[in-house]
């Protein structure tokens, strides 16, 4: 049965020694193991199989985003390791410093090497009547 299956992230890279570099030395991933051409990553328990293809970047969705804890100690991290955050205008959210607040979330939203969109994601705490 899939409900008991893991589900594993796919992400898509035109040129694998370049992506390598992006998620190895900027993201600060450590490789799991190579296959497939492609290399497996581990992220919170999950695995991230970065793997070649000429479709990398055509998504105007995002392609994966990772939870986390505090987002704007995230984007300051990766900001200072160079990567550039995006801009998006969409109705209902609140964007300050690259980091959107809206739906019960703080989002920020960054291209890979790939032109793949990525993010890091901060749900809010819940209120409750």
């Amino acid at each position: 049965m899939l409900t008991t299956a893991p589900i594993r992230a796919y992400i898509p890279a035109s040129n694998i020694e370049r992506a390598r570099k992006f998620y190895e030395q900027i993201v600060g991933l450590e490789p799991a193991e190579e296959y497939a051409g492609g290399v497996v990553y581990m992220c919170g328990g999950a695995e991230v199989f970065l793997y070649p293809t000429p479709n990398a970047g055509t998504s105007k969705a995002s392609q994966a985003f990772w939870q986390v804890k505090d987002v704007e100690a995230e984007v300051a991290d990766l900001k200072a390791r160079g990567v550039v955050f995006e801009e998006y205008a969409m109705p209902g959210i609140n964007t300050k410093s690259n980091i959107a607040t809206g739906g019960g979330a703080k989002a920020a939203w960054f291209k890979d090497s790939e032109g793949n969109i990525m993010a890091v994601v901060q749900r809010m705490a819940r209120t409750r009547p």
